[in-house]
């Protein structure tokens, strides 16, 4: 019995249209450490849904001051 969640990886078109930046501003990200790295898939890479929206959950938190 598998007890671990499903994660469901996705894109970079999707990545960019949840966050809001394009291509190079999230690739910038990832070079400086403030945004989740993808995973290779083969020859392609993805990001683990659940970290890309804790990342916005963050920023939300961040320009709020988490109310």
């Amino acid at each position: 019995m598998n007890t671990q969640p499903q994660r469901r990886i996705i894109r970079l078109p999707e990545v960019c249209e949840r966050v809001g930046l394009g291509k190079t501003a999230i690739y910038g990200r990832i070079k400086d450490h403030t945004f989740p790295s993808p995973i290779k898939l083969g020859r392609a890479s993805g990001w683990i849904e659940e970290e890309v929206q804790q990342w916005v959950d963050e920023q939300i938190v961040a320009t709020r001051g988490g109310h």
